[in-house]
């Protein structure tokens, strides 16, 4: 550590880029309660896609942030991100990095300390077909993404290897750290960072639907099975409630039936009023970690989750929510059934949503970060 004995070490945080609304925004969000002093650093920063308490922080952005379209959409700077990575140059003495492709691979100075939190290995080169929604090849962005990947392995495991601590949001991605990296990282699940007693704004799009919908909150990726959801509503008279962007929008919304709703770009006060009126949420997307039931969970709702991946450590089963197997339709709807029939305990879901409060989660990473020799 380069600072004084008696000296505060300064800090910095960085994240692959702050483009879009997501648990791995909100994680950043944390961490600047955890740093207040800390700039953060990014590739790309698009204030209007992203949550807006961005604004008030100290951003620093690579020269690709002065080109439009890459801020709307991410995935048309992956030819350039990983030179651009390399070229952001971070001056502190410990770096914070929320990373799931790019941040870990960020300059520093010699002799900084580099945490890495990480939401997963890049899963579109290592887990490209899921990405995709497919296999690779029939994707628009699968060939050339495919001739990059050899280049890009090569990159993001060098810049792996200069990683002091690596720390895990899931058992899942802990599991993948270690046959990816070969590195051993200390699991440290994520703050649902869902405030139940914060004010609450109306929805409009909602104001002639009464409380009780089905609920879904996703950003709209075909890894993620919105499309599944709808099926499983379709034709019936249950209402759902999709709340999320991305590239499938338009898709979505082209045979979107009367009795769904998709909504974009709400407010927290919005997306809190629309938890609260929620009688269940519907999680079927391959996820790392299952952030969205904690976050239902502080509203006291119950959810029907996909049985795998990060929701098996977050959703009790009997207790907070009910699983099925397979994205399908069929077994969505079956799911909805059992959980229409169950008494939920309010009392539990609202304990299971406290035992991941955002407290422990600055006092641990503060910890981590400062603690002198510790290496994953």
């Amino acid at each position: 550590m380069s600072t004084p004995l008696d000296a505060q070490p300064r800090v910095a945080i960085a994240h692959d880029y702050l483009t879009q609304r997501g648990g791995a925004e909100r994680v950043v969000l944390t961490l600047m309660k955890a740093f207040p002093e800390a700039r953060v650093h990014t590739t790309l920063y698009d204030a209007d896609g992203t949550y807006p308490e961005f604004r008030d922080a100290d951003i620093h952005t690579s020269p690709l942030n002065h080109i439009g379209p890459l801020r709307r959409d991410h995935r048309l700077a992956l030819p350039l991100l990983a030179p651009a990575a390399s070229r952001m140059r971070i001056d502190a003495d410990v770096v914070v990095a929320s990373s799931s492709g790019w941040a870990h691979g960020f300059d520093t100075s010699e002799g900084t300390r580099t945490v890495v939190y990480c939401h997963n290995p890049a899963r579109w080169l290592y887990q490209t077909d899921e990405y995709l929604g497919g296999t690779a090849w029939r994707s628009p962005i699968g060939p050339p993404l495919l001739a990059l990947r050899p280049f890009l392995k090569k990159w993001d495991r060098s810049r792996a290897d200069r990683v002091d601590v690596y720390l895990a949001n899931s058992r899942v991605v802990q599991q993948r750290i270690r046959s990816t990296y070969a590195r051993d990282a200390e699991l440290l699940p994520p703050p649902h960072g869902m405030d139940a007693s914060a004010p609450r704004e109306p929805v409009p799009e909602l104001a002639d639907w009464e409380p009780g919908y089905a609920l879904v909150v996703s950003r709209l990726l075909p890894y993620k099975n919105v499309d599944a959801v709808i099926e499983a509503v379709r034709g019936t008279d249950r209402r759902l409630v999709v709340i999320g962007r991305g590239p499938e929008e338009a898709r979505l919304r082209a045979t979107l039936p009367d009795n769904v709703r998709l909504l974009g770009g709400l407010s927290d006060a919005q997306l809190r009023a629309a938890y609260a009126d929620a009688g269940v949420l519907v999680a079927a997307s391959h996820e790392d970690f299952g952030l969205t039931p904690l976050e239902a969970a502080a509203f006291a709702v119950p959810v029907v989750a996909l049985r795998g991946g990060g929701f098996l450590e977050t959703v009790l089963e009997g207790e907070t929510g009910v699983f099925f197997d397979r994205p399908d339709p069929d077994q969505i709807a079956s799911a909805l059934a059992i959980s229409d029939q169950h008494d939920w305990d309010a009392d539990r879901l609202l304990a299971r949503a406290d035992e991941f409060g955002e407290a422990r989660f600055i006092d641990r990473i503060r910890t981590i970060a400062f603690e002198e020799g510790t290496v994953g």
